[in-house]
């Protein structure tokens, strides 16, 4: 599997941003009031973010301690590892979104009053802070859950085939 292209994160945050800005200008031109992230959306995304982060943990420290030489403890589920990779992919693709619209929703908000005293400021910071956090903690732990690539070396003196 590939890792997650910083073109994709891009892509992402700015689809994210057009999808908030053009929900905010639709319901103003409906005459209803704008979109206010509620304290449950920012909230869940921080949490999300920890939670990766507790998922991949594990296949770090396997990783690590085979390639400090250290014997390992046990070693991690390939399917486990599989799920935690996904996860964090999945985590670094919503965290974009998340904070994209987050930025689009405070642009807004200042656009509309020329100021960060408006009720929707700092909800909309705080959910594309929360997006941010969740894109950074997806992309660690896609980091972490990487096999290394193995020694070539050690291949050649086993009489293990190369490629």
């Amino acid at each position: 599997m590939r890792r997650t292209s910083a073109a994709l994160l891009l892509g992402l945050a700015v689809a994210g941003g057009a999808v908030g800005w053009l929900l905010q200008v639709a319901l103003a031109s409906a005459g209803r009031p704008v979109f206010v992230p509620p304290v449950g959306t920012w909230a869940v995304l921080y949490v999300i973010a920890v939670a990766v982060v507790l998922v991949a943990l594990p296949v770090r420290r396997s990783v690590h301690a085979g390639r400090a030489g250290r014997p390992h403890r046990h070693r991690v589920d390939p399917f486990y590892a599989m799920r935690a990779l996904m996860l964090a992919k999945a985590s670094s693709i919503l965290g974009a979104f998340a904070l994209g619209m987050g930025l689009a929703l405070v642009g807004y908000a200042v656009s509309r009053t020329g100021d960060i005293e408006t009720p929707a400021f700092w909800p909309s910071a705080l959910l594309g802070l929360g997006g941010l956090v969740m894109m950074v903690a997806g992309l660690v732990a896609e980091s972490w859950c990487r096999i290394p690539p193995e020694d070539r070396t050690d291949l050649q003196r086993t009489g293990a085939p190369t490629r």
